[in-house]
Order: structure tokens, then sequence, then C-alpha cells
């Protein structure tokens, strides 16, 4: 896993051959090299693709515009002589089956024709073993950057932890860093032989050794930690606000971030803009000097910041979220609404669409079909299903019980990745739920040793990925602490055993589970969730939607 200098510095140094061949007949000419301390530089940025290498339904997003998009925009600012970087915060992997089951080669291969200079590493970049990661880079022509995850027997860095850039007279030093939450967030069978420092001191000391190598003129995080307005970061690991108001004054000149999946718009120093929406103007966060942005998720936007760079100092000339062939609500005089899009149609790249097609195909093949039927929506929603008991969780877990012949089961709510829609449920339904290729597990308690776990996992807090999510289980917290608990309605008794299942992220670590595989009366299966619920929806549908409220427990 150690990165190849052959590999990435050739790379960095073609591409900044190219910038400073391509635009030294520009500057000659240009207004901005009568004023040689000038410099103009553009950053272009998106996070969190999570497998959207392909437009929606209603035609929105996808990489093939992207590319439209943003061969326009560097063209535009090369022209204007600017330096100009295309920059990735990570989570390229995970969510969408067509590419959950190509490991996202071709999200990986359209962004390197796309042309990103670099990414950071994300927490779903470790959703499949390290050896799939390695395969990525291969496909990739840019680096994966991270600076603070080290391999836990030598302490050595596992990726390349920066790239240095040479453009219009500017060097510009981008560092990587990964949110140290992925150590409990990753999947605990791929991520044993890592740490994931904080990254303050981490940064404090690379940007030190950084000014004496390469003294840049800027220097930029890319990262995959979140931006928490005003640093409330509730039970996630700290993010770009802490970083930025961590280290002294002006240390890095802007943070290009992912993880939280928002367009960063502020309407006021530490105050959200919560009414932004595709096409209105976006104010980015800055704290301590720094400038914070995020585009979203899944490549809805393009941010693109425009900086002018004199006499060591850095000013912010216009910033925008420019939306990628995404619809919008439109009110009308007579108090209707309108679907319209947010901005001029983007046609798609024909090459890079033609490119990206067989890989859609090939995906789609493998989840046509329709499975089952269900006659209400199965709730499993981000923002509802970290925060309260779901329909669709209820689910999940009766079809996990049903394969162990457990009593009662759990999961983290941050397992389930998305809701099931009214209707015919397909193949595809069913990886979007389940991208992780969980296997599943069973522990047979005996009833003391249950009620020390039951302990642990009910107390984890909404807002997280380790949200308790239960079927087949009521439980009461007095002080702090388990009062009462009852397995399918009836008072546990300590003396008794009592079966439990529960996935295999879950029962390693994740998400912060008590690890239960040395235990005794643990076992685990070959059994995967999709495999289980697409079991499901086979064996019992129609499948009543009310049949698993959270009251029925």
């Amino acid at each position: 896993m150690s990165p190849n200098p052959r590999f990435f510095v050739p790379i960095i140094l073609f591409a900044s051959l190219f910038s400073i061949i391509a635009c030294s007949s520009i500057e000659t000419s240009s207004e901005v090299d009568a004023q040689p301390q000038v410099r103009y530089v553009t950053i272009l940025h998106t996070n969190d693709n999570h497998g959207r290498f392909w437009h929606n339904e209603k035609g929105e997003y996808g990489m093939a515009a992207r590319k439209t998009l943003v061969d326009e925009l560097r063209n535009q600012a090369r022209a204007q002589g600017h330096a100009v970087l295309l920059l990735s915060g990570g989570d390229i992997n995970t969510g969408v089956p067509e590419s959950d089951l190509q490991y996202a080669e071709p999200d990986f291969k359209g962004m390197s024709l796309i042309e990103y200079d670099a990414m950071a590493l994300g927490n779903h970049e470790f959703d499949n073993p390290l050896s799939v990661l390695d395969l990525q880079q291969s496909w990739s022509n840019f680096p994966f950057l991270s600076a603070n995850i080290f391999f836990k027997d030598s302490g050595k860095n596992v990726f390349q932890e920066y790239a240095i850039f040479e453009q219009q007279g500017l060097t510009i030093a981008v560092i990587g860093l990964t949110t140290t939450d992925t150590a409990k967030i990753g999947n605990p069978q791929y991520i044993d032989g890592l740490v994931f420092k904080e990254p303050v001191q981490i940064t404090a000391s690379l940007t030190q050794r950084l000014e004496q190598q390469y003294q840049p003129d800027l220097t930029i995080a890319v990262t995959h930690m979140g931006h928490y307005v005003d640093a409330t970061h509730g039970s996630n690991a700290p993010g770009d606000v802490t970083l930025a108001r961590s280290l002294p004054n002006n240390t890095l000149d802007m943070i290009i971030g992912g993880h939280s999946q928002e367009p960063v718009c502020m309407a006021d120093e530490n105050v959200n803009d919560d009414k932004f929406t595709a096409g209105m103007p976006c104010t980015p966060d800055q704290q301590n000097g720094t400038w914070i942005m995020q585009a979203h998720e899944w490549g809805k936007y393009v941010g693109k910041a425009e900086f002018k760079f004199a006499d060591g100092q850095l000013t912010l000339l216009d910033y925008q979220l420019l939306p990628v062939n995404l619809y919008i609500d439109k009110p009308q005089s007579d108090g209707t609404l309108t679907t319209e899009l947010a901005s001029t149609y983007i046609t798609p790249d024909p090459e890079l669409k033609a490119f990206l097609a067989p890989f859609q195909a090939k995906g789609a093949a493998q989840i046509e079909g329709t499975l089952g039927f269900v006659d209400a929506k199965l709730e499993g929603d981000r923002n509802k299903v970290r925060y309260q008991q779901t329909n669709l969780a209820r689910v999940i877990i009766q079809a996990q019980m049903n394969v162990v012949g457990a009593d009662f089961g759990v999961i983290s709510g941050g397992g389930v990745r998305d809701s099931i829609a009214a209707g015919d449920v397909s193949y595809k339904d069913i990886l979007q739920v389940h991208p992780f290729k969980n296997t599943l597990a069973y522990m047979d308690w005996q009833g003391q040793d249950l009620w020390e776990y039951l302990d642990v996992i009910t107390a984890f807090s909404a807002d997280s990925g380790a949200y308790l999510q239960y079927h087949k289980l009521r439980f009461e917290r007095e002080n702090g602490a388990l009062a009462k608990v009852y397995i399918d309605g009836k008072a546990i008794d300590k003396n008794q055993s009592y079966r439990m299942s529960i996935n295999s992220f879950n029962a390693t670590g994740g998400d912060g589970y008590p690890a239960l595989t040395e235990r005794m009366g643990f076992v685990m299966t070959e059994e995967t969730d999709a495999q289980a619920l697409k079991r499901f929806f086979v064996e019992n549908s129609p499948v009543s939607a009310a049949d698993f409220s959270p009251s029925k427990d």
C-alpha cells in the first residue's frame, strides 16, 4: 500500500509541465503578466461521488455532464492566465449497485478522463480490501492523498501525504487528510493494520516541512473530515472548522472538503445558509484565515473558487456552486410548483458518455428484475435511520433473524444506506440498502452477559452511524444505565440464553460496537445481508410495511 514515487512524480511533473507550456504564450501577452507579482488561481472541486458515474433517472448529474462543465471552466480559467486545479474530497466508493458491483472502476476511470489532479481518501475507500484500493489507484492517473493514515506495525505513512503543483508562477501544495472516524466506521476486517491519527498535529508538522522544502505560495488541505458549523461536530470526529481553528492563522489557505455531504454556504459568520438551493449564490466558510468549501455530494455541483494572489495575500474574487443538470421546484403565481432546471442544460460529453455506457449496461444487467412487493415506503433515509427507529431496519433485522434463527436482532443505523419505495422491489433496491457485502452472524448469550452488552450499545447517541436499530427488543435506560430489557415482549431472564442476529461489521467492532468474534457463542455465517434481504422479499411478498412499524416491538 505504500505509494510508488515512480508512479506519482511523473504524473505531477507532466501535469505541471503541460500547464506551463500550454499557458506560456497566454501569459506573455496578457495583462496579468504586466504585474508579475499578481497571480490568479481557480480551484474546481467535488466530493462524495458514491458511485454516481451515471446520471439518475431524471438525467441529473453524471460524470459525462460534469466533464463538459469542468472542461469549460478549466479552459476559461486558463485563457485568463489562471493556475487551475481540480480536487475531490473523496468517498468515490459505495452507493450505486452498478458501480459497487464493479468496484467503482467506471468512477475512477471517469475521474481520470475528467483530469482530476488529486483526491483525499474517504472512509468509504476502505469498504473493500486494501488490494481493491490498490487496483483503484492503478485505474487512476491522479494521486490518492492522506497524510494521517499510518501502518500500525511500522509507523510509516500508508499513502502519499501531499502533491506539489507548479503552475503560472505559483507553487501549490495539496495535503490529504482523512477523518479519524474511519477507525470506527470503516470495516474492521480491512483496516485492522492501520492507524488514523488526529489531523491537527500531522498538518502542523507537515506544513512546516513543506515550507522548508518547497516554500509554497499556497497550501491547500483536501480533506474527508466533514464541515460542522461553528465546530459543533457532536458525536462525529472533529472536522474542517476545528482543523482551521486549531492551526496558526493562515496555515492553510483553503480546505476543500467532503464527508458531511452538504453545500458549505454561509448566511453569516458561523451561521449556515439553510435556504441555499441550486442556482443560488453561495458564500463559503472562513475560519482563522482559511477558506472552507464543500460541494454537497454525488457530483450534483462543481465548486468553482477564483482567487487573486498578490504580495503574499490571497483574495477570494468569486465562488459558485454550479449545478450539474439539477432540477428544482419553482413556485408559480397560482400557487402551484413547476419542476425546472436550475441552470442551463449541460450536454454530456459524448466521448465520456460512450466510455461509461458499457459499465452502466453491465451493472444494470446484474440487477434487473423484480423480487417482491411492499405496500408502503420502507424508511432508510440517512436523516431518519440515524435518529429514530424505522420500519426498514426492522425488515432487515427480521430477514437476518430468519437466517440464523435468532430471538432478536440489532444493527447500527449507519449500515442502512437507502430507503425502499412502495411498489415492486428489485435487486437494485436491495443493493442500495446493503452495498457493503457484510455477512451475517449470531451470538448465543447468557442473560447477564447480554445485559452488559446491551448496556453499551443502547447508549449510542442519535446523529451517528452507531445509533442502534433493533427488532424484538425493548429497553429502558435510567440515570445513564440500562434499567429494563424485554425480548419478544418478555422481561429478560439473566439465567436464560438468547440468540442475537448481527452483521459482521458490527460484530467485529464496526461503529464502536464491542467486538464479539473471540467470545464463546459467536458464529459467523456465509450469508450476506443483501442475500438475506433478497430472500425475505422473495419468500414474504407482498410485504406490509405496517407489520414492521417500530410501535410493534
